[in-house]
């Protein structure tokens, strides 16, 4: 629901936040005022002494100051529980009880000062006594400190522009004060999430790119935020939600459309060849990431394999190669990659906004030069990744209306300059130039391999690019038409990043709100069972988000509630994606896709003891909603879409009878 309007301006926190932090609250207090009174009955016969009479009275005022604020933090967490998301009507005697529980802090520290002091004086009673006192005043300090610590944490910047009497309701769409509204909130909602972006990067440079991302990433937040009145416990509500609807779409007997054609013995044979060059050149893409993947990898002999290269100094071997790598790095490049230091001809470690590692090698198994762009290991990276404006791709191909993600095409146009400009794709093809030009990568790593790979396209017409789990929102659609024909992209299961773009978070918003507009069940209900259902599973079908009457072109009147000023962003007309903004039209992942979907229901975690993977070639358009699930970042991580590589390959090639339809299956173990 929308913030709660406290003191004049908006908070983020809603009425029905309060159910999980006051039942602790609650707990603590009762315990707390059941060992006072044990203390004080067991112990008011000790009270003779010097200012004991201060100190009996001080113990009954503690323990009326405590029965009054238990009794308020019951009827908050009472009203917490009344209502839906969208229908705080019977919570609406929230702020006064809460203006009365913020008042009793007041004689609180009052109280816990006058312990303190009481202890300070050194007043000589019974040790029991004295304990418990002091343990009155830590926990009273903690307490008050905590709730400090959530006001700062629930503290929106923007909250005074919410100011009473602001009509939450939709206004009119050409209404004039209400674009201009909108406007100055995501003006001002910019400038507060470049200060917040700033604070968590603060160890960064602050050179031109750098500013430059920094305006990028708050200009990204502050239009995606700024059309809705959500606080984050609706966010995970409507997520927890999400998942169970669609596992429930998923075990439904409604057919469902089928997107892919079956494949014919041909596309069959090339799945296998594609299979087989994914997994020799993912440990290129994952060497890229240098020692720290290999030693997570490897957490019992990684640090002894490579510990001694880190201290070791550099052989003659090193000096073989070009670049600004480090000695641990280079040791587990050569331990995942099996090649020797003569096989690298250019490492490079140096990590800059818009600026990644890569490698560049000779791999003789394949007979190619391999170029490996690492993916995001650094706040840096995480700056070029949500630098997600498009800007335009100047390709020397017959292709038109050439756009790419901004952050990724500037990463990638810099590993372009340093392999042509500075010769080291002329230095490893002088070594080998039968061999033909490899660029791969991992997440991050992959989208500007498949950019690198556009841009190298005229100069080495058979260059290959194998992009691993990368991001969805990279290409325009021409882009995408184009680079199928030498671009091939491997997923697995539900991983976020191949469907994550601008598109696709709007879409993800617009269901979180209409899932939550149409959900008639308290908010605590549904995180309580949310979690069970993460955790231990679950039947979905008992969903209180189904809808009585067919599909709806306008919003249900809980939907409207949850819009900042009847937002003109927002759409209700369809299940397809939102239209983005002008900045971000909608962008498709590189080339082909080969898709290793996990049958059935997924495990709750990465160590599920059995899986079974279908593999096929699977269209761009299965990729167009973020799917929820336990594994959606699991997925996404390198060393385990490696295993699962390993074991589907071996598997493929141990099976005589797969079968020819629809992708083959295979089981992990």
């Amino acid at each position: 629901m929308p913030g709660m309007v406290l003191f004049g301006r908006r908070w983020a926190i809603a009425s029905d936040d309060l159910v999980f932090p006051g039942v602790f609250e609650l707990l603590v207090r009762v315990l707390w005022w059941v060992g006072i009174l044990m203390l004080y009955l067991m112990h008011r016969g000790k009270l003779g002494c010097p200012g004991g009479a201060l100190l009996s009275s001080y113990l009954i005022v503690l323990l009326v100051l405590l029965a009054v604020i238990i009794g308020t933090v019951s009827a908050i967490v009472c009203v917490s529980m009344r209502g839906t998301i969208c229908n705080p009507g019977p919570r609406k005697s929230m702020s006064k009880l809460l203006y009365v529980r913020l008042a009793l802090f007041l004689p609180e520290m009052v109280w816990a000062s006058l312990g303190a002091a009481w202890i300070a004086d050194g007043v000589q009673c019974d040790r029991t006594v004295g304990s418990g006192i002091i343990a009155t005043v830590v926990v009273s300090w903690l307490i008050i400190a905590s709730t400090v610590l959530t006001i700062l944490i629930v503290f929106d910047p923007l909250g005074g522009r919410a100011a009473p009497g602001t009509p939450l309701g939709p206004q009119p769409l050409d209404s004039h004060e209400s674009s201009q509204l909108l406007s100055g909130l995501r003006t001002a909602a910019t400038g507060v999430w470049e200060t917040r972006v700033r604070l968590l990067c603060c160890c960064v440079g602050r050179d031109d790119h750098t500013r430059v991302a920094f305006s990028s990433t708050a200009e990204l937040f502050s239009t995606y935020f700024s059309d809705t009145d959500l606080v984050p416990s609706d966010i995970a509500a409507g997520l927890a939600l999400l998942h169970q609807q669609q596992d429930h779409a998923q075990s439904s007997p409604e057919p469902t459309e089928v997107v892919t054609h079956s494949p014919g013995p041909f596309q069959e044979a090339d799945l296998d060849a594609e299979l087989g060059n994914c997994q020799h050149y993912m440990q290129f893409a994952a060497a890229a990431y240098g020692w720290p993947l290999y030693i997570y990898r490897n957490p019992f002999t990684g640090l002894c394999r490579v510990g001694g290269d880190c201290c070791r100094r550099r052989t003659t071997d090193y000096d073989l190669v070009g670049g600004d790598q480090l000695n641990c790095h280079f040791s587990s490049i050569l331990q995942t990659t099996g090649l020797q230091h003569r096989d690298f001809i250019h490492v490079s470690f140096h990590d800059k906004v818009y600026e990644l590692p890569f490698l560049v090698a000779l791999d003789h198994r394949k007979e190619s030069v391999v170029v490996a762009v690492r993916g995001t290991m650094s706040l840096q990276d995480i700056l070029t990744d949500l630098s997600a404006e498009s800007e335009p791709l100047n390709l020397e191909c017959e292709v038109q209306d050439c756009w790419a993600h901004k952050g990724i095409s500037q990463a990638a146009r810099y590993v372009y300059r340093r392999l042509v400009n500075d010769g080291i794709l002329s230095q490893a093809f002088s070594i080998a130039p039968e061999y033909r030009l490899v660029v791969v990568g991992h997440s991050l790593g992959a989208g500007a391999a498949a950019l690198l790979a556009l841009m190298l396209k005229s100069l080495y017409p058979q260059v290959r690019c194998y992009a691993f789990s990368p991001p969805r929102g990279l290409l325009s659609k021409s882009l995408y038409e184009y680079s199928k024909t030498f671009i091939v992209s491997l997923v697995l299961g539900k991983d976020v990043i191949p469907r994550l773009s601008v598109t696709n978070l709007e879409d993800l918003k617009r269901r979180i709100l209409r899932v939550i507009a149409h959900c008639n069940k308290p908010k605590y209900k549904i995180l309580l069972r949310g979690c069970w259902y993460e955790l231990f599973g679950g039947s979905p079908e008992d969903l209180p988000t189904e809808l009585d009457g067919g599909d709806l072109t306008q919003p249900l009147l809980g939907e409207h509630s949850l819009l900042a000023h009847g937002s003109p962003a927002y759409s209700f007309s369809s299940e397809s994606p939102l239209e983005s903004p002008t900045r971000y039209p909608p962008l498709y992942p590189p080339g082909r896709i080969i898709h290793l979907e996990e049958e059935g229901a997924s495990g709750r975690c990465s160590c599920y003891p059995a899986a079974r993977y279908t593999v096929r070639w699977s269209h761009e358009s299965e990729f167009s909603k973020i799917l929820i699930g336990p594994k959606m970042l699991t997925d996404h991580m390198p060393d385990i879409l490696m295993r699962v590589l390993d074991h589907v390959v071996s598997d493929r090639a141990a099976c005589v009878s797969c079968p020819a339809r629809g992708g083959s299956s295979v089981d992990l173990a």
